[in-house]
């Protein structure tokens, strides 16, 4: 995402001046995950001009899947993020929105929990007493997470947004009269991505005043998805898994649907995952080779099919748990994303963006 710069990334930037956001000079948002949208979606709804850059070829971010086809037909199989729990007012408001519109359902409030790897007897035992894991609603969606995302660019009765995808942002620069992204002037800009991300667009000046650092680790995962032409396996929505090294979640992709598909989704563990970064597909036989033994005790059943997709920056190992936005006065910069909070969830990435958009909405309208 970054180019050379002519210029070094710590020469001293003025105050840029608060101007009002027009349709020449927007409010930019950089990033179309569901925090970037819920930052832009707020700005808009509030009526001030923005847009978004995006270097997928659709919205989405951690919260994309693909449509696969399944003995049930087509199917779409969430790839990034697994669920999303609701407890900030505004959120829930936003989920019980999706809710009554039927883009968001209740999935469950139960995972079981499997401890270590099948070689050295771990298994699969939902009904035993620690073999299962109580906790706040976890919510799917029918048409997969991303479709929540699409929601937040385009929902009905509203004017949507203007998101542009397929551009990589190569540098993002502070003037005395604003923030300045490739060259094009901006009211404000917001960086939606991960800190390391964020911090090579960055000055460095503003990234030390934000507290973001290309430093910063974040965990990777590979995320094996797999069909059958029948579910072989016992009845489980999701199941953690603890003191593995080569997986930590896996979650029966039908059940989570709600379409009965006989897919499941393994999430690979960090340090396997890093060692499958440059060839996701290598991830595959070990993983998928994992899942029989695991959820049943047999070999596992040959699929008709196993993809992996590689997420290199998954999880962040260290969050700005303070605060739920960054934002830097002086440069009119700002930073948001699921880094931005206690805990690394959907509904921490929402709240940031959406508090984020709602400060540049007062500030700028």
């Amino acid at each position: 995402m970054t180019a050379e710069r002519e210029t070094p990334r710590d020469t001293p930037e003025p105050d840029a001046p608060a101007r009002a956001a027009t349709a020449e000079r927007p409010v930019v948002v950089v990033g179309a995950g569901v925090s970037g949208l819920a930052c832009a979606r707020a700005l808009a709804d509030a009526g001030v001009p923005v847009r978004v850059l995006d270097r997928g070829r659709r919205p989405g971010g951690r919260m994309s899947g693909r449509r696969v086809q399944t003995a049930v037909g087509v199917h779409v199989a969430d790839l990034g993020a697994s669920y999303l729990t609701a407890s900030d007012d505004a959120f829930s408001a936003q989920v019980r929105d999706w809710e009554a519109r039927g883009l968001a359902r209740p999935w469950t409030d139960t995972f079981a929990v499997v401890s270590g790897r099948a070689r050295d007897g771990a298994r699969l035992r939902p009904d035993a007493e620690d073999g299962r894991s109580s906790g706040p609603v976890r919510w799917a969606a029918p048409a997969g997470l991303r479709s929540l995302v699409d929601d937040l660019a385009a929902p009905p009765g509203r004017a949507p947004l203007e998101v542009s995808g397929t551009t990589d942002v190569e540098s993002v620069d502070a003037t005395a009269d604003g923030p300045v992204v490739d060259g094009a002037p901006a009211a404000a800009v917001v960086l939606a991505m991960p800190d390391p991300q964020a911090a090579d667009l960055l000055p460095r000046m503003v990234a030390t005043r934000l507290d973001v650092s290309a430093r910063w680790n974040w965990r990777p995962c590979i995320a094996v998805y797999a069909a059958w032409p029948q579910r072989w396996w016992p009845d489980f929505d999701g199941a953690f898994v603890n003191d593995s090294d080569l997986l930590v979640f896996l979650a029966d992709d039908g059940a989570r649907r709600g379409d009965g598909a006989p897919v499941l989704v393994a999430h690979a563990g960090p340090d396997f995952s890093a060692g499958h970064l440059d060839d996701p597909a290598g991830a595959i036989g070990d993983v998928v080779a994992e899942l029989g033994p695991l959820l049943t005790g047999e070999p596992t059943p040959e699929p008709d099919w196993a993809r992996a997709h590689r997420w290199s920056l998954a999880q962040p190992l260290r969050q700005h748990a303070e605060e739920p936005f960054g934002f830097d006065e002086a440069s009119g910069i700002g930073v948001c994303g699921d880094a931005w909070g206690r805990t690394s969830k959907v509904e921490t990435a929402w709240v940031s963006g959406h508090r984020l958009g709602l400060e540049l909405a007062r500030r700028l309208g």
